[in-house]
């Protein structure tokens, strides 16, 4: 059981693109679903989260500019990014947390040129 990202890549300041997460197991519509970025040299660090319900949290240097959604039929989440600039190169990890469980998937790198 364990959430694996797509959809990292090299883009252009000013551009976007769109992570997802697939999780395998029946526990993902209950779970709360967070994608952290870990850029080199610096600490893991939230980007977004959002309960089973819907209700979305931002981190302060991501909004109005990154937008984390989920299709739980699909068992799968999202994270649209947009205008992204240089300092959002990172290894974005998505994970899953069901009540006291972590999963974390294995990273997707995002890397934006200037």
């Amino acid at each position: 059981v364990k959430p694996v990202e797509s959809g990292g890549g090299l883009v252009q300041a000013g551009g976007s693109l769109r992570l997802s997460c697939a999780f395998t197991g029946n526990i993902f519509s209950a779970a709360v679903m967070n994608w952290y970025r870990q850029a080199p040299g610096k600490q893991r660090e939230l980007v977004a989260s959002i309960t089973a319900g819907g209700k979305t949290n931002y981190a302060d240097f991501v909004k109005g500019r990154f937008t984390i959604s989920r299709d739980n039929p699909k068992n799968t989440g999202y994270l649209q990014m947009n205008s992204l600039s240089p300092e959002d190169t990172a290894v974005y990890y998505c994970m899953v947390k069901w009540t006291f469980y972590e999963y974390w998937g294995q990273g997707t790198q995002v890397t934006v040129s200037s």
